[in-house]
């Protein structure tokens, strides 16, 4: 496999932190540019990484024919639009999830990926982690027997990131800790249940503790670099929601801030033979009956890292052309989710989807 050559486009945290390293350790992979409106970051990782060159616009990269691959880490409001745009270049892309602002948005993205026959892979890593991977081979087996609830907790205690930045504001962002955080949730329980169809949603979201910017009091703040008291705040700090499938009926439950000192951050896989806690981001327990007896299996694997998989896979796949359990036409599933929960929260009534 000769090497693919990249540009990132966006050189914030979720690039420095995930892509770039994965890039930089995959054999197969070469960064031709760092990409970002603030030239600083861009020539930062140049320096950084010891590679590439750094440019502000995105349209150097896609219009150079040795690029192949795009990786695109902006806030939300450019997925789409820099996904279609790489994607009628002819380049392959991986988008950092959630795939776009709005359903509407992740649908003209679906629509250019069928029309350009390109890779749109979204970047929901989960499905690159061996504790999902597990617990999915686990109920495809049939060892949970039916499937037929699945309970989802995110919650913190007080972690609005970047309050009054581009997170808190719904017209970069889409949404707040739905879009930002419950979408990898509602992925991994599509993922691991077989992605089943989606009949009814029913949800309410809020906006209250962080609508007094200058008064918010918070024990620590993701993105705090992007922190504007003076600035926006119309996003969502917390959601509950009820999705009926075909298959098993999710609940969820979900706080960027709440007024309670925990933090929960699992998923819980209810069947008839056996349930499985996953704790997000480790390892899961399995509880079951056996020979007259309740047990509790906790499992113990080496992981790997999962965006160093997801990498991996998305660099295998401009080769083999393969469709992943990232790709689009997937991933559009929880899209339509999470825009079924928005519009019954501003509704406030229950929403058909079939």
């Amino acid at each position: 496999m000769d090497k693919i050559t990249v540009a990132v486009i966006g050189c914030g945290t979720i690039a420095n932190s995930a892509h770039i390293p994965a890039y930089m350790k995959n054999e197969h992979a070469q960064i031709k540019y760092f990409c970002d409106i603030i030239p600083e970051r861009a020539e930062k990782a140049v320096k950084d990484y010891g590679c590439g060159t750094a440019i502000v616009d995105y349209h150097d990269a896609l219009n150079d024919p040795e690029v192949q691959a795009i990786s695109v880490c902006t806030p939300n409001n450019m997925h789409a639009q820099i996904s279609i745009d790489a994607m009628r270049a002819g380049k392959d892309v991986l988008c950092e999830k959630p795939a776009a602002r709005t359903y509407q948005e992740a649908l003209e993205m679906q629509k250019v990926q069928h029309e350009t026959g390109r890779i749109l892979n979204i970047g929901v890593v989960n499905r690159f982690n061996d504790s999902v991977n597990r617990i999915k081979d686990i109920i495809d087996s049939g060892a949970l027997g039916e499937l037929y609830s699945i309970y989802v907790s995110f919650r913190a205690h007080r972690s609005i990131p970047g309050l009054g930045g581009p997170f808190t504001t719904k017209a970069i962002a889409g949404g707040g800790v739905l879009i930002d955080w419950g979408v990898h949730y509602l992925d991994i329980v599509m993922y691991c249940s077989g992605d089943p169809k989606p009949l009814t949603v029913s949800g309410e979201t809020f906006c209250k503790l962080g609508k007094d910017m200058k008064n918010y009091v918070y024990e620590n703040m993701w993105s705090e670099m992007t922190k504007d008291v003076n600035g926006t705040y119309d996003v969502d700090d917390s959601v509950v929601g009820l999705i009926r499938t075909d298959g098993p009926v999710i609940t969820l439950n979900g706080a960027w801030a709440q007024n309670i000192g925990e933090h929960e951050s699992y998923i819980d896989f209810m069947g008839t033979k056996a349930g499985i806690r996953l704790q997000y981001g480790a390892g899961f327990t399995m509880y079951g009956a056996e020979n007259g007896a309740l047990i509790k299996t906790e499992p113990k694997f080496r992981m790997t890292n999962h965006f160093d998989n997801e990498i991996g896979a998305f660099l295998k796949d401009i080769t083999t052309r393969e469709k992943l359990p990232s790709h689009i036409d997937v991933n559009i599933i929880t899209s339509r989710m999470m825009q079924a929960i928005y519009d019954s929260a501003e509704a406030h009534h229950e929403i058909q989807l079939a």
